[in-house]
């Protein structure tokens, strides 16, 4: 009899596969991806897979049952063990591999874990993950004997990180690896990097003891501020679970965003791609559109989500792209994927040889007033519904709306935009507004079509 199996129908999302340790993701369903997955690379004239694991508690079981599900297929699986995902990424280019799997839960609460993928140099993603599921569900599984072994990468990751620093005074920095994956690579990085280099909690603990390691959300960058005053630093530098989303302060301890970081990247990769196309998603600032095409490049906004910009940038032989979240993926020197530790470096190569200090470089950028990213609680089920009533009241109402991903609507006061989350049971609004007065017209605007589908609005907003 065929074996075959269902997943719980959160799981598989649109650009990764996610889900809560016991509830909607277990062992068994790692072993499945793994003979799903195996079997698009099998049949697809791949032999050989790199594997690596984030510290989550979970991580280990969930890294067994999947290598067994590779191995079934008739894979060789080289296994990278414990790490972030950029250096699954890497392995995968370095080592020439057919795919690549990365077991981590990123930014989500302790008890999330996933799966992030590529096949060759691409993303996996969308119809791509939804065919692991139908593979599954006939048990139209590849048969092989594969095999396994583990592999150490460690040492020429770091060096490969080091290889594009340029800068020229010494800085000094902290970094903040909130017991994330990144923590041990963090202390490599740092040992043979130029400057001085305070470490915070880079023993990495899935039990996160410290503080959520999620870069975009300010109470989570409180620990850095703290130790940048207290050492005198010149720049903060803030890792989420995985290392795949950078964060950043400035010497006086403000929050530079990840568009702003874009912007702050971009003045540096125009000079060698002159009139290259540099791509943002929609939650990005306007002033970071404004300043590419100021720069001489083409901004280009899209879709959120890290898989969705990759294949936008193969697409435009973009040299940059960023979100809002701190996925900033460089093709320039780079090979086009996001590692929140390249732009470590890169962040502090560039200030390093700027006769500009961080905050000078973010003050180029005009003054406007902006909620950082604000999620509304929303079923699964009930927050593409919610999008799709808005847009529709919008749509009746004459509203200038950008509908790329979910609604980013236009007025004389600046934009607000409502999306539903790809990894988490939330909406996701943003506004920004050339006065603080317009500021408070936009979220109203928002309350009220929330309000209008049911949606409550924090007391705070």
């Amino acid at each position: 009899m065929t074996e075959t199996h269902k997943f719980h129908g959160t799981v598989l999302r649109e650009y990764d596969i996610r889900g809560i340790i016991g509830k909607t993701l277990t062992a068994a369903d790692a072993r499945a991806i793994g003979r799903g997955f195996g079997t698009m690379v099998v049949r697809g004239g791949g032999d050989r897979v790199c594997v690596g694991y984030d510290g989550r508690l979970s991580s280990v079981e969930l890294e067994a049952a999947l290598v067994e599900g590779l191995v079934s297929t008739g894979l060789h699986v080289e296994r990278i063990g414990l790490g972030p995902t950029g250096m699954l990424y890497f392995a995968t280019r370095d080592r020439g591999a057919s795919a690549g799997v990365m077991i981590t839960g990123s930014h989500n609460p302790p008890d999330y874990n996933g799966f992030k993928m590529m096949l060759g140099k691409a993303p996996v993603y969308g119809p791509a993950i939804l065919e692991i599921g139908e593979i599954a569900a006939k048990g139209d599984y590849a048969v092989g004997k594969g095999a396994s072994e583990k592999i150490d990468i460690q040492d020429v990751y770091v060096e490969r990180l080091l290889k594009d620093y340029d800068g020229v005074k010494e800085l000094s920095v902290a970094w903040d690896a909130g017991n994330g994956a990144a923590g041990e690579i963090l202390k490599r990085l740092t040992a043979k990097l130029p400057g001085k280099h305070i470490l915070l909690f880079e023993d990495i603990d899935g039990n996160f003891p410290n503080h959520h390691p999620d870069p975009t959300m300010p109470e989570n960058l409180v620990d850095l501020q703290k130790a940048v005053a207290e050492n005198k630093c010149d720049i903060g530098i803030a890792f989420d679970g995985d290392g795949d989303r950078i964060g950043a302060v400035d010497a006086g301890g403000r929050i530079v965003w990840g568009d702003q970081l874009v912007a702050i990247y971009a003045s540096e990769v125009l000079k060698t791609h002159p009139g290259g196309t540099i791509i943002a998603d929609v939650k990005a600032s306007q002033t970071l559109f404004d300043e590419i095409e100021r720069l001489g490049g083409k901004p280009l906004m899209w879709k959120t989500g890290h898989s969705l910009l990759k294949a936008k940038m193969a697409e435009t032989n973009s040299p940059l792209a960023g979100e809002m979240s701190g996925h900033i993926f460089f093709a320039d020197k780079w090979y086009g994927f996001d590692d929140a530790l390249y732009c470590g470096v890169r962040l502090v190569s560039l200030v390093g040889k700027s006769d500009k200090t961080l905050a000078e470089l973010r003050d180029v950028l005009p003054e406007v007033f902006n909620t950082p990213e604000v999620r509304f609680q929303a079923d699964e089920e009930r927050k593409f519904a919610v999008v799709k009533e808005v847009k529709a009241r919008l749509a009746a109402s004459g509203a200038k709306v950008n509908d790329i991903d979910g609604v980013r609507v236009n007025t004389e006061d600046g934009w607000w935009l409502l999306r539903a989350s790809n990894t988490q049971d939330v909406l996701v609004a943003r506004c920004e507004a050339f006065s603080p007065e317009g500021l408070e017209r936009l979220k109203a605007l928002l309350v009220e079509q929330l309000s209008a589908s049911g949606i409550s609005a924090p007391s705070d907003f």
